[in-house]
């Protein structure tokens, strides 16, 4: 999606290549934190540019999902149902104000309002993923979408390091951060590198109740339909969340499983830092240059007023 830098330019593909896959396997190392690799992906973006980058979108959803499917190894289905059912109204009336709030600021700044929707579903539901889903329900253009995806891997990356500080500085519990950071985090990938940096519970509530928020892509996109008055195109239903549920089943009940189930965890960890990184090294000058002063502004508003919101709320429940 994004071309390379001048600086990555200059230099030989192969030795782009072997800088690349060098960095890549750094992040393997266990002590490497899925924030220090997106950092890295960050870096590696800024300077010697991905070589790979025609291949590496679709390599990091599949890792991102086989990760995802790897925690469920390390879970209980009776503590996700309690949590799925603590999250369930608070995701509802998080997704719902920040579509409501999302179309206001989008008409206060002035922006179209494909990009606006965007951002928003992006903001509401689950990052990258669901922009990815709602665009061609509602027929968005190329810069409609690379300005959307901008911004929410730009806010992503932030959010991994900004939400376990806070989380630290207000003493939350491992529930109140799981919560907060499965809701108010855009995409699955950084909600699970904030929660697994708090703490192993607020890993498994960060997951369950972010994948829970994930299916809400499938009643979103049909609204999206009747807002922009388009037939509904192809919706991608996250059905890798059916087999993290099975793999959680596996968990709770048989318990011959589990010695298995807690290498799989491990590998699933390991697999989320090459993720981050992997998604670090689309985040290149260009892929920032094209985001657009007010889709940022609308972008940063709205994720601060629906974390703030949730916080809060969450607080206020205690």
């Amino acid at each position: 999606m994004q071309q390379q830098n001048t600086a990555a330019a200059r230099l030989p593909e192969n030795t782009q290549k072997i800088i690349f896959l060098t960095a890549a396997a750094i992040t393997l190392l266990p002590v490497v934190t899925p924030p220090v690799a997106l950092l890295l992906g960050v870096a590696l973006a800024q300077t010697s540019g991905n070589p790979f980058a025609a291949v590496t979108p679709r390599i990091t959803h599949w890792l991102l999902q086989l990760s995802i499917i790897g925690m469920g190894f390390g879970m209980n289905v009776h503590s996700a149902l309690q949590t799925g059912k603590e999250g369930f109204l608070f995701t509802i009336a998080a997704i719902a104000a920040t579509l409501l709030t999302g179309a206001l600021l989008g008409k206060l700044l002035g922006i179209d309002k494909k990009t606006s929707h965007l951002i928003s579903c992006g903001t509401a539901i689950c990052g990258g993923s669901a922009i990815a889903a709602i665009a061609p329900v509602m027929k968005a253009g190329e810069k409609q979408v690379s300005a959307a995806l901008g911004i929410i891997f730009l806010l992503n990356a932030l959010a991994l390091f900004i939400f376990p500080a806070v989380g630290h500085g207000l003493h939350l519990t491992q529930q109140q951060f799981g919560l907060w950071s499965a809701i108010a985090i855009h995409d699955t990938s950084s909600v699970i590198g904030a929660a697994g940096k708090y703490g192993d519970e607020a890993l498994q509530v960060a997951t369950t109740v972010k994948l829970s928020r994930a299916l809400w892509i499938i009643p979103v996109a049909f609204i999206t339909t009747l807002l922009f008055k388009t037939d509904t195109g192809s919706i991608r239903i996250p059905w890798f969340i059916a087999v993290f549920a099975g793999a959680m089943a596996l968990n709770t009940w048989i318990p011959q499983f589990q010695p298995t189930g807690l290498f799989l965890v491990k590998s699933a960890k390991t697999g989320l830092s090459l993720t981050l990184f992997l998604i670090g090294t689309h985040l290149s000058r260009e892929a920032l240059r094209c985001i657009g002063r007010k889709p940022f502004i609308h972008g940063v508003i709205l994720w601060v007023l629906i974390s703030a919101g949730i916080l809060l709320a969450i607080c206020f429940m205690a």
